[in-house]
């Protein structure tokens, strides 16, 4: 990843109300939510949650479909996990026990997603 993709992605993320809706939908699994669903899992005005949606999907943290009459989120998993391997590229400098815990982290809360994958 380059820098200014990564930079768009941490800005989108750098505000409570859309990083809350990331994290929801990161949760939320591959399926995703439907906007209404989201708007009410988080108390969001449904135009604050459509600016919201609208920036996480243009830095590819969202991807969207359509169901029916609803539209479904999802989380861009694949732009996430270039994001933390971005952060993560010059962590250790030599010394693998610094981004170890990182690691576990991750093998523990990603669990769920490669059994649904």
């Amino acid at each position: 990843m380059e820098s200014a993709p990564a930079i768009t992605a941490l800005s989108a993320l750098a505000h409570a109300g859309r990083l809350e809706v990331f994290r929801l939908l990161v949760r939320a699994g591959p399926q995703g939510m439907a906007a209404g669903d989201i708007a009410r899992a988080t108390g969001s005005l449904a135009n604050t949650l459509s600016t919201n949606l609208g920036i996480l999907s243009v830095a590819g943290l969202v991807e969207s479909r359509r169901d029916g009459r609803s539209i479904v989120y999802s989380a861009g998993y694949g732009r996430m996990r270039e994001l933390l391997a971005f952060l993560m590229e010059d962590c250790c400098g030599g010394k693998p026990e610094i981004c170890a815990p990182l690691a576990a982290v991750a093998s523990q809360g990603c669990a769920g997603e490669a059994a649904t994958a």
